[in-house]
């Protein structure tokens, strides 16, 4: 295990969603490594490795403080862990130069979680009082101060809708340009709160929760490297090899289901009905048409899960190549 740091790792304490369904769906991978692309904690990690002795775990986080609590708990399994500080866009190079392609399995587990969120000084979250930052990785530049004071009216109004699903989203871009230059987690949050209509306070959560949530998204280009990852996370498994991808956002949700549905077909986007053209195959099979979310037990313990939603898909065999007939019919002339 490598390149840890940060915080206590005994501060860092976040609830893996769906647990056991993921143990579940990775039981019937070959042997051989995991790659658990937010290793975040190593809650999902630990499952999977105690459940499953045939499996090692290749885990990569962005966040310092993460990776270190990720060593912390999984230490006792000694060679089966591999850690790397990293975003998972960089995936498909640590696998190569790790020498462990192709792998049995790749998690996504996505979004901001729970140590995050409640670790004032990270500026994540609306109910505590922090600069304005959100950054995952703590060695980037930009913050959530520079997108929040650097952006014009017009794009913030954008990225609040697309990334944030806020209905209010011009109404609150203009109050934040208002108000500039906004320092603070709270300052934001009241800010927010009051260019929302009071009815619409009243229902829905907190009123900041989707633009904070959109501010953190566009900080660390989220959406942006997700349908790359997924794309070389399938390319990088085995057959039988399966991929997993957890996401809390609608916007995630669909960039993942996008991505296994290009893989499950080949990319054909002809009618049902026929036959897709010589050359193209389906890489997996979906695990489910859907998506699972938590049962009822997991949300009465865990709340914040409630957004949750699992896809999965399974590598298929390559198709074999068309027998090639390398005799010479003889010249009738």
């Amino acid at each position: 295990m490598s390149e840890t740091g940060g915080e206590a790792a005994s501060e860092f304490r976040h609830q893996p969603v769906l647990l056991e369904r993921i143990v579940e769906l990775f039981a019937p991978v070959p042997p051989g490594w995991v790659v658990d692309a937010t290793v975040g904690g190593g809650g999902h990690a630990s499952a999977l490795l105690a459940a499953h002795p045939h499996l090692k775990v290749l885990g990569l986080d962005q966040d310092s403080d993460a990776l270190a609590a990720a060593a912390a708990r999984l230490e006792p399994f000694g060679d089966r862990v591999r850690l790397h500080l990293t975003r998972f866009d960089a995936l498909e190079h640590i696998v190569e130069q790790l020498d462990t392609t192709p792998v049995s399995g790749v998690l996504f587990d996505l979004g901001v979680s729970s140590p995050q969120l409640d670790r004032a000084a990270r500026g994540f979250s609306y109910r505590h009082d922090a600069p304005l930052d959100m950054r995952m990785d703590q060695r980037q530049v930009r913050s959530a101060a520079d997108v929040v004071n650097g952006t014009d009216e017009q794009e913030l109004a954008g990225l609040i809708r697309a990334f944030g699903d806020e209905r209010f989203a011009r109404r609150i871009a203009k109050a934040i340009v208002a108000a500039r230059p906004v320092e603070t987690t709270t300052e934001l949050a009241d800010i927010i709160r009051d260019a929302i209509p009071a009815p619409a306070r009243r229902t829905g959560g907190h009123p900041a929760k989707r633009t904070f949530q959109a501010i953190r998204i566009a900080v660390n280009a989220e959406l942006d490297v997700l349908a790359p990852a997924i794309d070389a996370g399938i390319a990088a498994l085995q057959p039988g090899g399966r991929c997993a991808v957890l996401s809390y956002h609608s916007g995630e949700d669909r960039i993942v289901k996008a991505r296994l549905r290009h893989a499950a077909t080949g990319g054909w986007t002809g009618p049902a009905n026929l036959p897709p053209p010589i050359g193209v195959h389906p890489t997996v099979r979906l695990l489910k048409a859907g998506s699972w979310t938590p049962p009822e037990a997991e949300l009465a313990a865990n709340p914040r899960a409630s957004s949750a939603r699992l896809r999965a898909a399974e590598k298929l065999e390559a198709p074999s190549a068309p027998p090639t007939d390398s005799t010479e019919e003889d010249d009738p002339r």
